[in-house]
C-alpha cells in the first residue's frame, strides 16, 4: 500500500471522526447539523477549522452579568407585570390594542423580560440625512451621558463628524461610551478612537480577537444599533455609521432604512441592554448602577412598547418568536420589510398559514444583493412564498435595510433584526416591538410609498429566472442554515 492510500485513509477517518463530532456535539438544530455535514464532506478537515470558528454554542455561557439588574427593579418588575396581566383592572390600563395582544405581551415578560411601559413617543426616521441630522443635534445637547453602540462604525466623513461629535462632549465632562462590534469595525483603529480617549470618553469592542487575524468568536456578532441620551433620548433601528447610509456610496445608491428615536419609561430597557453589552466587552470600566442612568421623566406619550433582545446565549430565540406570534394573530395585513429573507420552516409556515387564511402578506426585499450568498436564498425563500399568494416587491431606489413587521396596522416591530437564521440565532440583536395604531400606520404609509419605487415580483416572473440562478439559488439554500 502506497504512502499516499494511507494518507488517504486516515484523512477519511479523521475527517469521519469530525462529522460524529458534528452530529453529537450540542442540540444543534437538524437542518444546521446536516449543512455543517455538508461542508466538511466537500472541503475534509477545512471544514472543521471552519465549524471551530463559526459554530460555537453560546446558550450554556452566561454572557452577560450585571448584579444592578435587581437594583432597577427589573426582575421583580417583569414578575409583577406578569401577574398583573390576567387582571381587570391591567387589562384596561393597557388601552385596547395592548389588551388585545396581552398575549404577545406576556411572551416578552416571561421570555425575555421585557418590561412594558405605554409612557413613549416615537419619531420614525427613514432617511440617514434626517436621522444623523437629528443625532448629532441630541449629542451636542446631551447633559450628562452619551452611550453609543453599533455594528459598523466606519473611518469616512460621517464616522469622523460622530468621533467629533463625540469627542467634544467628552471634552464638556459629558461621560462618552462607544461600543462596537469588532468584525464590523474592523477598520476602526485605536489610533482612531485616540482623541476620543484623550478627552476622557471610553470606547470598547464586542468580542475582540485574542490574537491577530484569529478570533474563534468571529460568527457571533453583536448586530446592535443603540444610542442612549442622558438615559432620556434613544434611538434603535437599522442605521450603522457610515456613509452609505448616506447614500454616498453609487453600489448602493440611496439608503433607506428605518430608526426609531423614543422618549419615555422604553429608553430605560434600551439603557439596560447597552449597559450589559458594555460590561461584558469593557470589563475594566464597567457601568455600576446610578439614578441619573434611569432618570423618572413625565409621560413623553402614549406609545406602548417592549425592548426585546435576542442571543446566541438565549435557549428561545425571542424575537423570532414575537413574530412568529405577530404573523399568527394577524387578521387583515402584514407588512415586512428586510434586506435578508432566510426564515427557519417556523416562520414560513407562519406566513403561508396566514395568506391561505385570507390575510394580505406584503413583503419587500431590495433588488440588488450585498452579499451573494444571502440573496440567492433569500430569492429561494421568496419564490416559496410566492406560490401561495404573497406579494412580493423588489426595492428599485437604491437599498432597503429596514428590518420591520407591522401586523393589521395595530402593532409593530422594528431593530436591528432581519429575517433571516443569522439574526434569529448567531446575531445579538435588540428590536423594539410597539402596540400603538398610529405608529402602525405611519409604518405601513412609509412601506407604500417605497412600493411606488418598487416592482411587483410576480410567480411568472420568477420562474422564468434563467437555469444559472436556480442554480445558485439551489446552493445557497443548501447552505442557508449556516449563512
Amino acid at each position: 500500500m502506497s504512502v499516499t492510500s494511507i494518507l488517504l485513509g486516515l484523512l477519511l477517518l479523521l475527517n469521519m471522526v469530525f462529522a460524529v463530532f458534528v452530529v453529537f456535539q450540542g442540540r444543534r438544530d437538524i437542518g444546521s447539523t446536516w449543512a455543517w455535514l455538508l461542508v466538511l464532506y466537500f472541503i475534509p478537515i477545512l471544514g472543521f477549522i471552519m465549524y471551530l470558528f463559526l459554530a460555537q454554542d453560546y446558550r450554556r455561557v452566561k454572557l452577560f452579568k450585571w448584579g444592578d439588574l435587581d437594583k432597577i427593579g427589573i426582575r421583580n418588575l417583569s414578575q409583577s407585570q406578569l401577574d398583573s396581566l390576567g387582571s381587570p383592572d391591567t387589562t384596561r390600563s393597557l388601552g385596547d390594542i395592548a389588551a388585545r395582544h396581552a398575549d404577545l405581551i406576556h411572551l416578552h415578560l416571561k421570555g425575555s423580560r421585557a418590561l412594558w411601559s405605554r409612557d413613549n413617543a416615537v419619531d420614525i426616521l427613514t432617511d440617514g440625512r434626517a436621522k444623523f441630522d437629528r443625532l448629532l443635534a441630541d449629542i451636542a445637547s446631551a447633559k450628562e451621558s452619551v452611550h453609543f453602540q453599533t455594528y459598523i462604525f466606519r473611518c469616512d466623513e460621517l464616522g469622523m463628524a460622530v468621533l467629533a461629535a463625540l469627542t467634544a462632549k467628552a471634552k464638556q465632562g459629558v461621560k462618552v461610551r462607544l461600543l462596537y462590534d469588532e468584525l464590523g469595525s474592523r477598520r476602526l483603529s485605536r489610533r482612531m478612537l485616540r482623541p476620543l480617549i484623550e478627552a476622557g470618553g471610553e470606547a470598547a469592542a464586542f468580542f475582540p480577537s485574542r490574537f491577530r487575524f484569529v478570533n474563534l468568536r468571529m460568527n457571533y456578532r453583536n448586530h446592535r444599533k443603540l444610542v442612549i441620551l442622558d438615559g432620556r433620548i434613544g434611538y434603535i433601528g437599522g442605521f450603522n455609521v457610515g456613509d452609505e447610509y448616506l447614500g454616498l456610496d453609487p453600489k448602493f445608491g440611496y439608503w433607506r432604512d428605518t430608526h426609531l428615536r423614543i422618549m419615555g419609561s422604553a429608553v430605560h430597557g434600551i439603557q439596560t441592554r447597552f449597559i450589559l453589552d458594555w460590561n461584558q466587552a469593557a470589563r475594566k470600566h464597567d457601568i455600576t448602577y446610578a439614578p441619573e442612568l434611569f432618570p423618572e421623566e413625565p409621560a413623553a406619550g402614549q406609545v406602548g412598547m417592549q425592548i426585546v433582545a435576542s442571543g446566541p446565549n438565549s435557549k428561545l430565540e425571542h424575537i423570532k418568536q414575537g413574530y412568529i406570534k405577530m404573523i399568527a394573530s394577524a387578521k387583515h395585513s402584514i407588512y415586512l420589510q428586510s434586506p435578508y429573507f432566510i426564515p427557519d420552516p417556523s416562520m414560513l409556515e407562519a406566513l403561508r398559514i396566514a395568506v391561505l387564511s385570507g390575510v394580505h402578506v406584503h413583503i419587500m426585499i431590495p433588488d440588488k444583493p450585498d452579499h451573494m450568498f444571502i440573496y440567492w436564498a433569500t430569492l429561494y425563500n421568496i419564490g416559496e412564498l410566492l406560490e401561495t399568494g404573497v406579494n412580493v416587491y423588489l426595492y428599485k431606489n437604491g437599498f432597503i435595510h429596514a428590518k420591520t413587521l407591522v401586523v393589521d396596522q395595530e402593532i409593530a416591530s422594528v431593530g436591528t433584526a432581519n429575517t433571516d437564521v443569522r439574526s434569529f440565532k448567531l446575531n445579538f440583536e435588540v428590536n423594539a416591538f410597539l402596540y400603538d395604531a398610529d405608529v402602525s400606520s405611519r409604518l405601513v404609509e412609509a412601506f407604500k410609498q417605497d412600493i411606488a419605487v418598487s416592482e411587483l415580483l410576480t410567480l411568472e416572473k420568477y420562474r422564468s429566472r434563467p437555469l444559472r440562478i436556480k442554480f445558485k439559488e439551489a446552493i445557497s439554500r443548501l447552505l442557508s442554515p449556516i449563512l
